[in-house]
């Protein structure tokens, strides 16, 4: 498996992998997704990400009430038919789209939503799968997915506790530890006072898993955070421009905002390095500039050493400063000028 993605057996991750989310980003145009490949490449993508289905694998053409959009979404007023009609991506264009992603350098992968898609993806040979949020309850799909062996990355939405614990566990039950979770929010766009990025650390200690983020707020700032909190994994919508609309372009990125979400990423990265006290050889160098005892007047032979004369002060030549109540009282041995540091051979 490329080392860049994920080495879920033993929690080992070179780098934070990010993740262009396609959805239905394509616009139903094949050049369309496949100039938003490389876009994502260019904007610092380590994978595009794909969604498998059709209207017909992921719900029924039905417009009763149980199959209309009315919750406060941004795709209310339309039936789950119609909107997955106009999101899903054909089937046909897979492996095309994967063969572009490979000679880009990127890893394509995607989220099947029922059987038939698994199977058709396998013949693709996915490096790992991914689960949506709303489909975390379908354990006979999860168990089904993990039993091909792959890493299992996993959104939680709209997830309780429980419902996390189940998919864990259908997943361990094949035989797949290889698991990651992604911290969700399902609102689209999100607001960003519901991440609750305290979660992803969470996640980890609880279920052992590699943790992430699948990012539906607007903008990099939540995704930055939660990389600075352990999220080796993150999610985003990507589009060549939201202008050219489509169900998800509203709350996706553009390649010059996903670029600058990267480059703060991969600083971010750099900034958590490791835990370590030693000094850098800068730092070293720098430690002059601390605090030690000094001779702050002239003083002579005999005289008494008192907080006149002797005081800690920057720099750093002189006794350590714990001696300070230590000196006080003795007396100097010759005569010495003000801006000498002070050293045991100066008194007794």
């Amino acid at each position: 498996m490329n080392s860049k993605l994920i080495t879920l057996n033993n929690k080992s991750i070179k780098s934070v992998f990010i993740v262009a989310e396609l959805s239905a980003n394509h616009n139903h145009d094949l050049k369309i997704a496949k100039e938003t490949i490389k876009a994502a490449k260019k904007a610092g993508a380590d994978a595009i990400k794909l969604q498998t289905y059709t209207p017909d694998t992921i719900t029924i053409d039905c417009d009763n009430e149980y199959f209309q959009l009315t919750s406060g979404t941004i795709w209310d007023g339309q039936t789950l038919y119609n909107l997955y009609k106009q999101a899903y991506t054909p089937w046909e264009w897979h492996k095309e789209l994967f063969d572009t992603a490979k000679n880009e350098g990127l890893i394509c992968f995607s989220t099947p939503f029922d059987f038939s898609a698994v199977d058709f993806l396998e013949k693709l040979d996915p490096p790992c799968y991914k689960i949506a949020s709303f489909e975390i309850t379908d354990i006979p799909l999860i168990e089904y997915i993990a039993s091909k062996g792959k890493p299992i990355i996993m959104s939680t939405g709209i997830s309780t506790l429980a419902d996390i614990e189940k998919a864990v566990n259908a997943c361990r039950k094949v035989g797949n530890s290889e698991i990651a979770l992604l911290k969700c929010t399902s609102s689209y766009p999100a607001p960003i006072d519901e991440a609750n990025l305290l979660t992803i650390p969470n996640l980890r200690e609880t279920f052992d898993i590699i943790p992430g983020l699948s990012d539906h707020t607007m903008g990099s700032s939540v995704a930055i955070a939660a990389v600075a909190l352990g999220a080796k994994i993150v999610e985003k919508h990507f589009t060549l421009d939201r202008n050219l609309g489509g169900p998800d372009s509203s709350f996706s990125m553009e390649p010059e905002e996903f670029k600058q979400m990267v480059e703060s990423i991969r600083n971010v990265e750099k900034a958590l390095g490791k835990i370590n006290y030693d000094l850098t050889p800068k730092a070293k160098n720098s430690r002059v500039f601390t605090r030690s005892l000094f001779i702050v007047e002239d003083v002579k032979a005999g005289e008494t050493v008192t907080e006149n004369n002797v005081r800690s002060i920057r720099p750093g030549y002189g006794l350590h400063p714990m001696y300070l109540n230590e000196v006080m009282g003795k007396t100097f041995r010759k005569n010495i000028l003000k801006g000498t540091p002070l050293d045991w051979r100066h008194i007794e």
